[in-house]
């Protein structure tokens, strides 16, 4: 095998869309299968297989800790990229739900650039939200000082899909861990290069979530964090 694609979701589908024989590994937020990138999880069956970050399915987990933590905030905000399209339209129809279900009103904000952030948390304030949860985008980890200085000055307790902004200063982040999904991408490639076939290999699912909390920002924030949060947190920032 002389060469391979290593795509995340919109270069995915744009490389599903032009070519059914070269390998293409991906390493992409939502469910491939609902995507329609695979038939299978265990059996891909064609040229494509990769690594799934499952950022829809810790939506519903996300929401339930912020509620914990929150519980008086009745309106909770998303904030996604929708210049991620398919991934955004799958996180927030699952938020949605998962929102009905705790009996929350959900408010979905859009934002392309960091530079209408200032933009989202006035629009927070209008509307009554109290809470916000925010995308597993690149989008918000590249922007994270910019994102977590916002959330402190308008004292908006969030929490977010990249353990790295928990470490710049945001209040919480659940999430698997990125950088072993990409490593596992990787050696996806690594074993295709050497002969074999995407559509023996299954679609890679992350199998540990972590959990971290900022007591420093929940204090500034005004919030006492529960025993039971605590005790299920991975790690506490002090």
């Amino acid at each position: 095998m002389s060469s391979v694609v290593l795509a995340s979701t919109p270069g995915t589908l744009a490389a599903k869309a032009a070519t059914t024989t070269i390998p293409i590994v991906f390493a992409i937020g939502g469910d491939p299968v609902a995507l329609g990138l695979e038939a299978s999880l265990k059996r891909p069956g064609g040229n494509m297989t990769g690594v799934t970050l499952l950022n829809v399915a810790a939506l519903p987990k996300r929401l339930g800790l912020l509620h914990e933590l929150v519980p008086a905030a009745a309106a909770i905000a998303l904030l996604v990229n929708p210049s991620n399209p398919l991934q955004t339209d799958a996180e927030t129809r699952e938020l949605q739900a998962a929102a009905r279900a705790l009996g929350l009103e959900l408010h979905v904000l859009n934002t392309r650039s960091d530079g209408e952030f200032e933009a989202v948390f006035t629009t927070l304030l209008e509307q009554g939200v109290k809470a916000l949860v925010v995308q597993s985008d690149g989008l918000f980890t590249s922007q994270r000082d910019r994102l977590v200085a916002l959330a402190a000055r308008y004292a908006v307790p969030a929490i977010y899909g990249r353990r790295q902004i928990a470490e710049a200063g945001g209040l919480m982040s659940y999430a698997n861990d990125f950088a072993d999904s990409y490593h596992q991408a990787g050696i996806y490639c690594g074993r295709i290069l050497k002969g074999e076939k995407p559509a023996d290999l299954p679609v890679v699912q992350p199998t540990k979530f972590e959990f971290v909390i900022n007591l420093k920002t929940a204090r500034t924030l005004g919030l006492t964090v529960p025993p039971g949060v605590l005790a299920i947190a991975d790690e506490v920032i002090e």
